[in-house]
């Protein structure tokens, strides 16, 4: 492998401000799921009160979660995420495996999103002459473009996919409150039991989290983010708080239109209650919203994957050649081999395999965060904190605890994805251990 310095480099640019770091998060999290996780937690709960704080519940979540994680990323605002992160606190090896682990689900969740937008364009009546295949190719194809171009047309890509889908779900949440509410009549005749169990609340408390995920995507973009030291943190923060507000409203809205009953028997809420209000134009409408949403995230992930890429071959855990960026700022080898590897994963539908593993993944990333923290409070207490955990080490345990608890709920309810997840990046760690005996080349 050739030496860094062998390879002709340029920089990230620090050129994205607070503005594409909200937007970042916000595009993170906010998809499909919206339209559809009201109706699981409908059926685990039943009651439009209780439902309405578990959402709310699932904000506070995810904020304590993500505390780790802004204290990560203000003190060491470099490029990778939690690649760069775990290399840090537990050396190059653990770091490697967590970017292993990271850019699957990113890839894998890149192909799945290009697919979806090829589905929903041919529901919406376009291009229904070409296969869904070549579709999601020209579509991967498409963002490719508009990032290789350059991080600032990049970044202005996502700042305006984010504001039309904060946009689109407003509107949502109007028609629906202008349209009938549900009488107290039919919410007597069509109701649901109400549940308070444990089973039922960690039904629905997993559907939420899995649409809060994505509010870590500001953080890969650390070296590039004006004033990181303060703008991670009110990014992350601020896109968050944003986010559990429009979920609020848009189940709100959506509880104004149908009952719990009735959004727990629909496969998707969302549509249904605007079925309601808009008739014959619910579903384009609903179709073209999740068009913008779905290449808005497919965007992100294409951004920001390729960043992991960056990382990983700066530090010589990848062929140094794909470190080089462009003057205008984008990692253009690393972006093309993560379209590639979207693209082969969403031709051969592999990436459904993948998706099932993601979940359990992502919790361990999100454990690995915490407990780096831990490590770097001992290892490196005088690194500069512009962001401090309050109350340290308390929600560092509290997160621990809850994702030590969903971990186990995810491998109890499908162990076989798993557990296959963990063995995956296992045997990539025994390739990479390997490969130094052999070849004598570690990461740096």
């Amino acid at each position: 492998m050739a030496t860094a310095a062998a390879i002709p480099t340029g920089q990230l640019l620090r050129i994205l401000g607070i503005g594409f770091g909200i937007a970042a998060v916000v595009g993170g999290m906010v998809g499909q799921g919206i339209l559809r996780t009201p109706g699981i937690v409908a059926g685990a709960i039943g009651s439009p009160g209780l439902m309405l704080a578990l959402w709310i519940a699932g904000g506070a979540i995810a904020g304590l979660t993500a505390i780790a994680t802004v204290e990560l990323g203000s003190s060491m605002p470099c490029a990778g995420g939690p690649y760069a992160f775990a290399r840090r606190a537990f050396g190059p090896f653990a770091g490697t495996m967590v970017g292993w682990a990271d850019w699957i689900i990113s890839v894998s969740t890149l192909a799945f999103l290009g697919v979806v937008v090829g589905e929903f364009t041919h529901r919406l009546g376009l291009f229904t002459g070409v296969s869904v295949g070549l579709l999601v190719s020209s579509v991967i194809a498409v963002f490719w473009a508009v990032n290789w171009t350059g991080t600032r047309i990049g970044g202005a890509s996502q700042m305006i996919g984010s504001a039309l889908k904060g946009v689109g779900l407003i509107l949502l949440v109007g028609f629906l409150f202008a349209g009938p509410a549900v009488s107290p009549t039919e919410a007597n005749a069509d109701s649901l039991p109400v549940a308070l169990g444990i089973g039922a609340f960690a039904i629905a408390m997993r559907a939420i989290q899995n649409t809060y995920d994505g509010w870590n995507s500001a953080i890969y973009f650390c070296e590039e983010l004006h004033e990181p030291e303060r703008n991670l943190a009110r990014a992350i923060f601020g896109g968050i708080t944003l986010v559990t507000f429009l979920y609020f409203l848009v189940n709100a809205a959506v509880l104004h239109v149908l009952t719990p009953a009735a959004m727990a028997r629909s496969t998707l809420p969302a549509a249904d209650a605007s079925a309601v209000v808009l008739g014959a134009w619910a579903d384009p409408a609903l179709t073209l919203f999740g068009i913008i949403s779905v290449g808005a995230a497919l965007n992100l992930n294409l951004m920001f994957s390729s960043r992991i890429v960056y990382a990983m071959a700066k530090d010589g855990a990848l062929p140094s050649v794909l470190q080089k960026v462009a003057a205008t700022g984008t990692p253009r080898l690393a972006l093309t081999a993560t379209t590639i590897g979207a693209a082969i994963l969403s031709a051969t539908g592999s990436y459904m395999t993948l998706i099932a593993i993601n979940v359990a993944f992502g919790v361990v990333i999100n454990m690995i965060m915490n407990l780096a923290v831990i490590r770097l409070r001992q290892t490196e207490p005088s690194l500069p904190r512009p962001f401090r955990t309050p109350f340290y080490p308390v929600p560092i345990i509290a997160t621990l605890l809850i994702n030590s608890v969903l971990l186990v709920a995810l491998i109890y309810e499908d162990s076989f994805y798993s557990l296959i997840g963990m063995a995956a990046v296992g045997a990539i760690g025994l390739i990479y251990k390997i490969r130094e005996r052999v070849v004598g080349i570690r990461p740096t």
